[in-house]
């Protein structure tokens, strides 16, 4: 079973870019395990995971994936200082209820971590406010107010003041649409903050 990159969501194939070959690497919150089974592929990582939900740990074995079932918050705390040299939290920064402390741990843990997150801020999210007065509901944030998974929204710009007010260092980020289901998109060099849906960084310790 090989994933063609083509295949893969744009802003993974973004993350899996950024990876370097043979690295030890820890999904956090890895889903189906889309991405880890690239890399393992394509990449010859030595991959583990963790997802709470049952059914896509199954999935993700299925693949021959290294995944626990488990909450990221708690699981992260098992491993010992610098056993992995990527950590990837990818769509998941929004639903965590302490994100400082999640980070400090994912960079306890790795040499670097690479974080992405739906922008808030984004033209058509400031638009749905402006026009309608609720709570807007787009592709990248489709649920209403009373069911989202999303505990806290973010831009790029207060992550870039989070970086700062938490301590770590932005090695590299990417502003991103994407369209055709995930699938296709383009990076956004002007204003990100305002045009870009998705932003993805890859941080690490001063």
């Amino acid at each position: 079973m090989k994933t063609d990159i083509d295949q893969m969501r744009f802003d993974l194939r973004i993350i899996a870019s950024w990876i370097e070959p043979g690295s030890k690497i820890l999904g956090l919150g890895c889903g189906d395990g889309e991405l880890l089974h690239y890399l393992k592929v394509h990449k010859k990582v030595r991959e583990t995971g963790i997802e709470i939900k049952e059914s896509r740990v199954a999935t993700c074995i299925e693949k021959g994936l290294s995944v626990l079932q488990g909450d990221i918050n708690e699981e992260i705390l098992d491993y010992p200082n610098d056993c992995f040299d990527y950590v990837i939290l990818s769509q998941t920064l929004q639903q965590v209820f302490e994100p400082d402390a999640l980070i400090k741990n994912m960079l306890k843990v790795s040499r670097k971590s690479i974080v992405s997150f739906p922008n808030f801020c984004h033209w058509k999210i400031r638009f749905q406010i402006l026009k309608s007065g609720h709570v807007p509901r787009t592709r990248e944030l489709p649920y209403a107010w009373y069911d989202t998974p999303n505990i806290r929204v973010l831009s790029i710009n207060d992550f870039r003041r989070f970086s700062k007010e938490v301590g770590f260092k932005i090695y590299k980020e990417a502003a991103i649409n994407a369209f055709d289901d995930g699938k296709k998109g383009k990076v956004v060099g002007v204003m990100p903050n305002f045009f870009a849906s998705y932003g993805i960084f890859m941080i690490g310790k001063y």
